[in-house]
């Protein structure tokens, strides 16, 4: 059995990382989470990799942090997390990342996938934050990058509640870009990364941080960066 905590895999400029501790439900231990972090800020200085797909092995894409690790360290939990930050590492990407949800994201893993770029999940896949039910506070972003997904109320509702939230209901409430037959969700994600891959790497960076950057701005701040960002790069451009 391998016990590497996470695989990494580079095939057509494309970087697939799964989440490799499928008996705890690939819930982040310390371990992991410092590997998960090194590996991303690695991947995203390669020349060979132009996409990043993010998935979980056996049942389930992650499970959050691992409690009874918690548990166990009888000490802070803030000091047990410690500072692998995967929300700020993931948003810290220049290179565009797929998350691939296989089954359960919850709390933990519910905060990776709404810190992704682009978010597939199975049919079978679903989301839960489960902050209220174990007496912490979000710390990867859940509490800001979903209520300005789905708007306030329902991000309250959702978090407040700890209810479960099937694939099909986030993709209507928009965090999940499309929802696939379970068999197909790798294939449809490596299809979507081999895509994007083979454009220009610096114009897909650049489009990436464009609307990362106008999008926690004011609407007319964020124009005004667009149009200041197309008059500097397409000066540059020959369009054959």
């Amino acid at each position: 059995m391998d016990h590497r905590p996470l695989f990494a895999d580079v095939a057509d400029r494309v970087a697939t990382l799964t989440l490799n501790r499928p008996k705890a439900l690939n819930a982040l231990n310390a371990r992991l989470r410092n590997t998960l972090v090194a590996t991303l800020r690695d991947m995203d200085t390669r020349a060979d990799v132009n996409a990043i797909i993010l998935t979980g092995a056996g049942r389930a894409f992650c499970a959050g942090l691992d409690v009874k690790e918690l548990q166990a360290s009888e000490g802070d939990v803030a000091a047990s997390i410690g500072c692998a930050d995967i929300g700020a590492a993931i948003t810290a990407l220049e290179t565009p990342i797929i998350a691939a949800i296989n089954g359960p994201a919850v709390t933990g893993g519910f905060e990776i996938a709404l810190s992704c770029d682009i978010v597939l999940a199975s049919d079978s896949a679903w989301f839960q934050d489960t902050h209220v039910t174990i007496g912490l506070v979000p710390g990867w972003g859940l509490s800001q990058r979903l209520s300005r997904v789905v708007g306030p109320y329902r991000a309250k509702e959702i978090s407040l509640s700890a209810r479960r939230i099937t694939a099909q209901e986030a993709s209507h409430l928009g965090f999940v870009s499309r929802v696939v037959q379970d068999a197909q969700l790798l294939t449809e994600a490596a299809a979507l990364a081999r895509t994007i891959a083979g454009w220009s790497s610096d114009h897909v960076r650049r489009i990436k941080s464009l609307i990362d950057r106008g999008y926690t701005m004011p609407f007319g701040e964020a124009l005004r960066l667009e149009a200041k960002e197309a008059c500097t790069f397409n000066s540059r451009v020959t369009i054959s």
